[in-house]
C-alpha cells in the first residue's frame, strides 16, 4: 500500500467538485486501501478522495476507536436530514485547527459500496458529522467555509503561524488529542 499526499488548505484543488464513479474494478479497490493507509496514518477518521487530489467521490472513514469498522462510502448522497449538532471538527487538509460547525444530526445516506451495491444507511451523531464533512469535500467546499469571514481571516493567520514554526519539533504525544475528520 502506498502513502498519500493530503493537500493542505488553501491549496485550490481542495475547491474542485468530484466527479461520479462509474467503474468498480480492483483499481478502485486498491486506491480505497491507500486512502485508508493515508488517513490511519495521519490518523484521522474520513478522508475525501479530493484531499488527496483524486477528484471522484469517494470516502473512507472509521468512527471505532480499534478500526474495526472501515467504511468505504462511493458516490454518496444524502436522502434525509434532521435535527442540528454543533461540533468541534479538524480536518486533514487544515491540520492544528478545530472550530465549531453547525451540522445535521441525524441523516439518511444512499451510496455504493466498493462492488458496486448500494445501501443506504441511518447515520447520527459523528457518524453523521463525518459523512457530512467528506461530501463537503466532495463538494469542494471546507469546514473553515461554514466559519464567519472575521473567523477565516484570524484562521488564515493561524495557518500562517503553524507553517512559519513547522520547522520546529513539536512532541505531538503531549497535544490533546482531537479527532480530526
Amino acid at each position: 500500500m502506498t502513502l498519500l499526499n493530503i493537500l493542505e488548505y488553501p491549496d485550490p484543488r481542495l475547491r474542485t467538485k468530484a466527479e461520479s464513479i462509474e467503474s468498480f474494478d480492483d483499481r478502485l479497490s486498491s486506491f480505497a486501501k491507500n486512502m485508508f493507509k493515508t488517513m490511519y496514518d495521519a490518523k484521522g477518521i474520513g478522508l475525501a478522495a479530493t484531499q488527496v487530489d483524486y477528484h471522484k467521490r469517494l470516502i473512507v472513514l472509521y468512527i471505532s476507536d480499534n478500526q474495526d469498522y472501515p467504511m468505504c462510502i462511493i458516490n454518496p448522497e444524502i436522502i434525509k436530514k434532521a435535527g442540528k449538532i454543533i461540533y468541534e471538527e479538524g480536518c486533514l487538509s487544515v491540520p492544528g485547527i478545530f472550530e465549531k460547525v453547525d451540522r445535521f444530526k441525524n441523516i439518511l445516506v444512499r451510496y455504493c459500496e466498493l462492488d458496486g451495491t448500494t445501501v443506504e444507511i441511518e447515520a447520527e451523531g459523528l457518524l453523521a458529522i463525518c459523512i457530512q464533512h467528506e461530501i463537503d469535500h466532495l463538494n469542494g467546499k471546507l469546514f473553515v467555509d461554514y466559519l464567519s469571514s472575521l473567523k477565516r481571516s484570524r484562521l488564515k493567520k493561524q495557518i500562517d503561524k503553524l507553517k512559519t514554526s513547522s520547522s520546529e519539533t513539536v512532541d505531538t504525544d503531549d497535544l490533546p488529542q482531537k479527532r480530526v475528520i
